[in-house]
């Protein structure tokens, strides 16, 4: 199929039809299209009759296409016949690391979230001997969706014509720069990439992180070296693999959603060209905001006037009466007695009503699995407690979202030091919906004296937990009965928890 010939509205598989032409390269057009058959937008690669590798493209997507990692933009048909050649992969809106970089570095710990969650993809994606080699900022997106996307995956590199005799470490050496970027906001590189400037240097080598950008973490800096910096390494040895830089950042707290204040009219993201995604090319509309265009409301005459000065002269009297009454309140407060007897006859129920409620703060936090270890990642729960948005807590990967069949819940215990009243209890959870929670509350750790307080189910992000009757206690549980979906496994998260109480108990 000649470029010519293939125009927006042109339908491919009598399904796909293209609608708006994204961009153009050396004989790769990417549209965004629309699935007719479920009604959903999708990426679209066409070729020219010249291009010279369509069948390196087409045979890359459909190995990309048994991958299952949801991290790794999917890839739904790819086709090639002596009238046209096309993949079909998924359309992702977001911000891409270009994006991300645009008011400067990134917190380390996030950047370092986005890049593992990257690596953790990529291994998967060379278990399958398929790889990226191609690695740039505008590959590692944060979705609307709150995940992150890595495009691009074997597709790239066979649209491109690129080879190696050493994927792993290429690709290691990708995810380092993506590292690089997102701690200092340079590329490690001998020109800018994407609008980020190349990296300082020195001695004829590039400056290591914490050289170009204060408060990186010496882990972090030392991390980035081994993956990326060889002259810098200094006896360090070398991450050679996805799997190696996943593993060294496999501590790193995941990225959690950033609140963001939208405006009225929040911009539009259209993809790219990585497997059909490039989100850097993006639109922002502004619509203005609408006047009523139709005939203004007539004003009534006759009647209605006599209706509304009826109603007015009632409105008078009605402030007439207020005031009058108002009057003879604050008359007869300022003549009543001031002693001590007049005070105690107020009622001091309102004192109470009005109390403000307070966040307590936990003593300590632990993983609880009475029903099975005891122990569920307890080296990670004062992360729920830390005060910090990016840090986690997460249970253990079960294999369904009913733990696994092998328990009946898990939790995150919190000691409050004494015993409290609760008034409600605020866990971040994550941003799958999916999870059923449970607050339970009581003055000893052991599950059986801890009486449920309150549940939530299909609970997603911000969850507030309400007792449905007074509740004090020295130990408020957290309790996972049943926990969503996360990157092919089930895990229960919690980013933040906050006990809030009126006082102790």
């Amino acid at each position: 199929m000649s470029t010519s010939a293939v125009e927006p509205g042109t339908r491919l598989a009598e399904r796909f039809r293209l609608e708006d032409r994204v961009s153009e390269s050396d004989g790769a057009t990417l549209w965004k299209a629309i699935d007719e058959i479920l009604a959903r937008p999708v990426a679209v690669h066409t070729f020219s009759p010249d291009f010279p590798r369509v069948h390196e493209v087409v045979t890359a997507a459909r190995a990309a296409s048994r991958l299952t990692d949801p991290r790794l933009t999917q890839v739904f048909d790819a086709a090639e016949d002596d009238k046209h050649a096309y993949v079909v992969s998924e359309w992702v809106t977001g911000e891409t690391l270009i994006d991300l970089l645009a008011s400067g570095p990134m917190e380390p710990e996030r950047a370092a979230g986005l890049v593992a969650e990257a690596a953790e993809a990529l291994a998967h994606a060379h278990k399958a001997k398929l790889y990226h080699l191609c690695l740039r900022p505008s590959h590692l997106v944060w979705t609307t969706g709150n995940t992150v996307k890595v495009l691009g995956v074997a597709v790239d590199a066979a649209m491109y014509g690129l080879t190696t005799d050493q994927p792993a470490l290429d690709d290691a050496e990708g995810l380092g720069r993506l590292l690089y970027a997102g701690l200092t906001g340079h590329w490690p590189g001998d020109e800018e990439e994407g609008g980020l400037p190349a990296a300082p240097m020195t001695d004829g080598h590039f400056c290591t992180p914490r050289q170009v950008t204060a408060g990186v973490p010496g882990y972090l800096d030392a991390v980035t070296v081994r993956a990326c910096l060889p002259e810098s390494r200094k006896g360090q040895g070398a991450l050679s693999s996805p799997a190696e830089v996943a593993e060294a950042l496999a501590d790193v707290a995941r990225p959690m959603p950033i609140p963001i204040a939208y405006p009225s009219t929040p911009a539009v993201a259209s993809a790219s060209h990585t497997e059909g995604l490039d989100i850097a090319h993006r639109q922002h509309l502004h619509v203005p905001q609408s006047r009523p265009t139709g005939p203004r409301p007539r004003r009534p005459s006759g009647g209605g006037s006599t209706l509304n000065r009826v109603l007015m002269t009632l409105v008078v009297l009605l402030v007439i009466a207020a005031v009058g009454v108002g009057a003879w309140t604050i008359g007869r407060s300022l003549g009543s007695p001031t002693g001590p007897e007049a005070k105690s006859a107020t009622p001091t129920t309102t004192a109470t009503a009005s109390t403000p409620v307070q966040a307590a703060e936990p003593e300590k936090a632990q993983g609880f699995d009475p029903l099975g270890d005891n122990d569920e990642k307890s080296d990670k729960a004062g992360l729920a407690i830390d005060g910090k948005p990016s840090t986690f807590w997460e249970t253990e990967g079960y294999t369904s979202a009913e733990l696994g069949n092998l328990k009946k819940g898990v939790g995150l215990l919190l000691d409050m030091g004494k015993s409290v009243q609760i008034s409600d209890v605020v866990a971040t959870l994550a941003d799958t919906p999916g999870a059923t929670v449970e607050l339970k509350v009581g003055d000893s750790p052991d599950l059986g004296a801890l009486k449920t307080v309150a549940t939530e189910k299909d609970a997603a992000g911000k969850t507030t937990l309400t007792p449905d009757q007074a509740a004090s206690g020295q130990y408020v549980l957290i309790w996972f009965t049943r926990v969503p979906a996360d990157a092919g496994k089930f895990h229960g998260t919690i980013y933040e928890v906050v006990v809030h109480s009126p006082g102790s108990a």
